[in-house]
This record gives C-alpha cells, sequence and structure tokens, in this order.
C-alpha cells in the first residue's frame, strides 16, 4: 500500500485559520464506518450519538508554549527552537530553525538571558538535545517565553494561548494539541455524563511525530516517533467494563485511540501502564479497543489519514472527505470534526 493512495484534493481555504468562538460550534460529519452513509451535523449534537454506557476516552495532555524565540549568544543570528520532550532534568530534545547554525557547545540566550540552552548533542531526524540553564521555576519561565507551537498551515497570529488547549488539558508535556479534543466544553461533557456516557482521560504526549510527513513510498517503511503514554487503573476498568457490558469505547482523538490500541494489543484488555508507544495504524489494522472515534479532518497521505482510513475502510474515508471539501467543511487543528461509528445501536437517541 503506498501513501498516494491516501491523498485527496484540499483547497487550502479550508484550512481553518482561527478557532471559532463557541468551541461546540464546529460542524460534525457523521460516517457509517460499515455502510459509509454520511450524516451532517453540528458539533453539539454529538450528544444524540453517544448511548448510556458508552465510554468516552479523551486526552489530558496539556501543550507547553513550546516555541521559543532567541539569538546565538556567539553571533546574536535568530534561533527558534520548539521543545519536543523532557529526556532529564533540564535536558530537552528540541527542533532547531535553522538547524546548521547550532552546533554542540552554541548557547541560545532568550528573554534577554532570564533563559539559556546549550546544544549539547544530536538527536534524530534533524534534531538538538539542549542543557536548559535558568534561575527560578521552569515553567513558570517557559509561560512568560514560550509562544504556543501552531502548526506551519496556521499562519494567524492566535490571541489567546488557551484556544490551543482542550478544556481538560492538565498533564503538561505535549508539542502540539490532540485537537479533536478541542470542540469540547464542561458544560458539554456534563451532558454526556447526565445522560449515562462514562468520561475518562488518558495521557498521550503529543511529540515529534506530528510534524513529521510520511517520506516514502510504501507505508510499512514510514517510521513512528515514539510518543509517552499514561493509562491508570481506574479509567483501565471503566473501559473493561463498557466492553463487558455491551458499551461502545468512543476515542476522542487519534492520540486517544494509539494509547488504547497500544495497551490492548500489548495485554488484551485495559491495564494501568506508562510506556513509550510508536505503533503504527493503518488499513490491515485489526482494532482492539477502539469502537468509534471522533477526530478532526487530516492532512493528505498523512499518517492520520490511514489510521481512520483503517477503522472506516479508505474508500468510505476519502468518499467522506471529498463530501467534506464540498460541504466546505473546515480542515486541520483548528477546523471541524468527524464521528466514525458502527450504527450499532440504531438511529441516533
Amino acid at each position: 500500500m503506498e501513501v498516494k493512495d491516501f491523498d485527496f484534493n484540499l483547497p487550502e481555504e479550508l484550512i481553518a485559520q482561527t478557532p471559532l468562538a463557541d468551541r461546540t460550534a464546529s460542524r460534525l460529519l457523521v460516517l457509517d464506518k460499515d455502510t459509509g452513509d454520511t450524516a451532517h451535523r453540528h458539533f453539539r449534537d454529538i450528544t444524540e450519538y453517544l448511548t448510556a454506557g458508552d465510554c468516552l476516552v479523551l486526552n489530558d495532555t496539556r501543550v507547553l508554549p513550546a516555541r521559543l524565540l532567541g539569538t546565538k549568544e556567539e553571533t546574536g543570528a535568530n534561533i527558534e527552537l520548539l521543545l519536543l520532550k523532557q529526556t532529564e532534568d533540564d535536558v530537552w530534545e528540541a527542533l532547531v530553525k535553522p538547524a546548521k547554525r547550532v552546533k554542540t557547545g552554541t548557547v541560545v540566550s532568550f528573554g534577554e538571558g532570564l533563559l539559556k540552552a546549550e546544544c549539547i548533542g544530536e538527536a534524530d531526524h534533524g534534531g538538538r538535545y539542549f542543557r536548559m540553564i535558568y534561575d527560578g521555576i521552569f515553567y513558570e519561565i517557559l509561560d512568560q517565553l514560550g509562544d504556543m507551537p501552531l502548526p506551519p498551515y496556521i499562519r494567524e497570529k492566535l490571541d489567546d494561548k488557551d484556544r490551543y488547549q482542550t478544556v481538560f488539558a492538565r498533564e503538561r508535556g505535549s508539542a502540539a494539541a490532540p485537537t479533536a479534543g478541542l470542540h469540547f466544553t464542561e458544560g458539554l461533557l456534563d451532558d454526556l455524563r447526565e445522560k449515562g456516557v462514562n468520561v475518562v482521560f488518558i495521557t498521550l504526549h503529543v511529540g515529534l511525530g506530528t510534524f513529521r510527513p510520511v517520506s516514502v513510498e510504501d507505508i510499512e517503511s514510514h517510521d513512528m516517533h515514539a510518543e509517552f503514554y499514561r493509562i491508570t487503573q481506574e479509567t483501565a476498568d471503566i473501559i473493561n467494563n463498557t466492553k463487558r457490558s455491551g458499551g461502545r469505547v468512543v476515542a476522542v482523538g487519534t492520540t486517544s485511540a494509539r494509547t488504547l490500541e497500544t495497551v490492548g494489543t500489548k495485554f488484551g484488555d485495559m491495564q494501568e501502564d506508562s510506556d513509550w508507544t510508536d505503533i503504527f495504524i493503518y488499513p490491515g489494522y485489526t482494532f482492539k479497543a477502539v469502537d468509534a472515534l471522533i477526530t478532526n479532518f487530516h492532512l493528505p497521505k498523512s499518517t492520520l489519514v490511514m489510521l481512520v482510513s483503517a477503522l472506516a475502510g479508505r474508500d468510505h474515508i476519502l468518499n467522506a472527505y471529498r463530501e467534506a471539501v464540498d460541504e466546505k467543511y473546515r480542515f486541520f487543528s483548528f477546523g471541524d470534526a468527524m464521528l466514525i461509528a458502527p450504527q450499532t445501536k440504531g438511529e441516533p437517541q
């Protein structure tokens, strides 16, 4: 199977540049994963498609203001760092722009020396390792100096940093938002709980893989970048009980889906676990845990399009994407959403 098999035409004007004022006002394309049938709704209507006994699984990772703009101490040249993950105390892996100006021993200064980063080595995929030098509390300094690491296809300035965070974000560590979760408000989650839907949380810190295109023709040759995840015993027990009771496990976002499938593959059911995952899900994969998925519309030829194609079938996904383009849905991080689910519970409740 080749990368070109997951291509589609996407007009640039459909790439959402800013979030909607109301998180729940996004459109929702509902796709029956078995038949390919679609319906066009709004995200607040998600309550009609989830029923008592279902389990909604959300990723509670919190995005770091990880984009730092500084200067090279030796020459004053402008340097940009995108922090990806902390590897040990005060040591971070980061993407650098321009990378050719940063060698081992280079020191980059931010905020007139409030924070300094010394390059101590090279990482995979062109990244670097930096030792952070500062006085005080690192995360407070980062909140002061850093910007949100918006994807390169978003060119508009984000006025409110919180709009690139989910309302339930709490575990610091991501280089990008789990964007399917951006559509939820506390009120909408309360409505689902009142309906009898179990709402649980896992953590997966979104990392370098979000920014890496698939550079090989044969998708089986693509290497996924590892990301850290955590699932608690309480969450594992609720998901297992949902399965036993005939409810559906509904993953919010591909990050939640990858976490659940990693644990399900590892143990056969859900168990408390924390580890690194480089799971790559594409057509031919058999899902162990996820029954339904809430997700945004993804980049052509991306691993995320491949994942949703594994759940619903490539033809159903590409047909739905073409329909979304025709209907002028908004794409990517600040765009509209899809619900991919089997209609095993009849018509919407």
